[in-house]
């Protein structure tokens, strides 16, 4: 899979908006068939600063989704809310979900 972390620092008077400003680019990333995740976090020391990782199944699924329209509309209407161009982590991984993480195995909870 094509694993991604981005790190956005979106203008002060937008932060709260952030979920909203990208509500629509989410929903149709999270729709396409090769999108394993789309999902957004917000820094805890900086009220700035969201990270979003997203997974796609293969090159095919990850060339498919920067072709999209909603990829493109997103490249015009983002940047105008930024301090800074996003920093990105790309790397190409072999697994299609998360592993568990055996240093804090926890048993399951009925």
């Amino acid at each position: 899979m094509i694993f991604i972390t981005v790190k956005f620092r979106v203008r002060p008077e937008d932060a709260e908006r952030w979920p909203e400003i990208t509500a629509d680019f989410t929903a149709a990333t999270r729709a396409e068939p090769g999108c394993l995740w789309f999902d957004w976090s917000r820094s805890l020391d900086d009220p700035t600063e969201y990270v979003l990782v997203e997974a796609f199944r293969d090159d095919e699924a990850g060339a498919s989704h920067v072709q999209s329209d909603h990829f493109k509309a997103a490249q015009q209407a983002l940047p105008g809310h930024l301090v800074a161009t996003p920093r990105i982590v790309n790397m190409k991984i072999d697994q299609d979900d998360w592993s568990l993480l055996g240093e804090m195995t926890v048993e399951e909870q009925p």
